[in-house]
């Protein structure tokens, strides 16, 4: 049963996988055809075609490698200075360029030159380019509020979940207590598991956070109320300086830092509970700030998983995954023992969390990267715009194609990257905890 619900979860992966590459490439196509670009292919794949169809000027098909798809537009980079759009130099870097400008105007027919992706003005390019990782975006969000406002998040909550005998700095990451550690305020107060903490110093407590904030910023006797079998109790502790997790701004944990803080000695149980739509956007914001931190910080990883595949590194729960390692996870969600409401929630969090990732990394100003080919469109209206203000003579489009050497540069970085996530996924894949 396992294995068959591991092979159900990598094939469902691969269904959604499929799904957000259609989808991104739907928003280059629909929005193409607005601005009346001639498109000749939309593909979902690469490699040899297994079925397509045609259907008015357009090939749809699927490839045998779902690891991206395309569409292909007629006349993606200006013709060179010569007015000549085919191959002709000897030179290794000339040719990478001329061979992008001629692939850009295979299949060009008669009337064509009215419908060539450079000719239309540098705002309509960029909402073409903008729309494919636009809709993972949108995607994404959707599937991320739906999941949070109807199945809900994990949540910590001011229920006692368990209650730490002595008092262990957390920077030393141990549980079990020695003999010269001093009892914590909680277990000597009298908390335990199962109180719910309803207010704090005679204030009265509803969320985690608040309660949280309102212990590390107490040092000293306190009191605390409690609700224990249907009655409220006050219990009095006094709270004393230890190292604790650090926390930003958000409230969040932040991995590896300590801070001295007020500390009371208990675990939070947390609980799965729906958020309302103001606190789900605002998680949902928070997750697209850390996947653009995680973006930036890509580089940063390599050492890691170069240990993590090659050598005895530790896979970190933060390291880089790809697409078999995501398949993977799949597999572990649907082989949890918890009930099915959870499973699909998971699932689909996953699959919201990688179309996230499609809009971020498409969207670094890098080709051939929709973002590159953004960021040309923008630097074209800007120097016309300069030409404009001086009164110089209109500069023209934007030549994309001579920055062609450098994609295949920050290509050959990204398959190395791409192929050295592959290998930790397999050797050392991160797992679900």
């Amino acid at each position: 049963m396992t294995i068959l619900l591991t092979i159900l979860g990598i094939a469902l992966f691969a269904v959604g996988l499929l799904f957000s590459i259609a989808w991104h490439e739907l928003g280059h196509l629909s929005t193409a055809k607005l601005f009346g670009i001639r498109v000749p292919q939309y593909m979902v794949g690469f490699g040899p075609t297994i079925w397509s169809r045609h259907k008015g000027e357009t090939e749809y098909g699927i490839k045998a490698i779902p690891m991206g798809g395309y569409i292909r537009m007629i006349g993606m980079f200006p013709p060179g200075e010569d007015g000549r759009i085919e191959a002709r130099s000897t030179s290794p870097w000339r040719g990478m360029i001329e061979d992008a400008r001629s692939a850009a105007y295979e299949e060009l027919k008669p009337g064509d030159e009215t419908r060539l992706f450079y000719t239309r003005k540098p705002w309509k390019r960029v909402i073409v380019m903008f729309a494919g990782p636009f809709m993972n975006l949108v995607l994404a969000v959707a599937i991320f509020l739906g999941v949070m406002m109807t199945f809900g998040s994990p949540t910590q909550t001011t229920e006692v979940a368990g209650v730490q005998k002595c008092v262990i700095a957390q920077s030393e990451k141990r549980d079990t207590c020695a003999k010269s550690d001093p009892e914590s305020p909680a277990f000597a107060a009298g908390l335990r598991e199962g109180d719910k903490i309803v207010a704090f110093n005679g204030e009265p407590v509803e969320d985690w956070a608040t309660l949280s904030t309102r212990i590390r910023e107490t040092i000293g006797p306190a009191t605390i109320t409690v609700e224990r079998g249907g009655t409220e109790q006050v219990l009095k502790a006094t709270l004393i300086e230890n190292t604790v997790a650090k926390k930003d701004e958000d409230g969040e944990v932040v991995p590896e830092e300590f801070v001295p803080a007020g500390y009371l000695g208990f675990a939070a149980r947390t609980e799965i509970l729906p958020l309302s739509f103001g606190d789900s956007v605002d998680r949902m914001g928070g997750m697209i700030e850390n996947g653009a931190e995680a973006i930036v910080a890509l580089p940063s990883k390599v050492p890691d998983l170069w240990d993590a595949a090659f050598g005895d590194g530790e896979r970190k729960d933060d390291s880089p995954v790809g697409v078999v390692g995501a398949a993977r996870l799949s597999g572990e969600v649907l082989n949890l023992d918890v009930p099915t409401t959870n499973i699909v929630a998971t699932f689909l969090m996953l699959l919201a969390g990688f179309n996230l990732s499609l809009f971020l990394f498409n969207m670094l100003p890098l080709l051939p990267l929709d973002g590159g080919h953004i960021a040309g469109a923008l630097w074209e209206s800007v120097r016309r715009k300069i030409a404009k203000v001086f009164r110089r003579p209109d500069p023209g489009p934007f030549d994309v194609a001579k920055l062609m050497p450098v994609a295949y540069v920050v290509a050959g970085i990204f398959i190395c990257f791409t192929l050295l996530v592959l290998v930790a996924d397999i050797v050392n894949p991160v797992k679900i905890s």
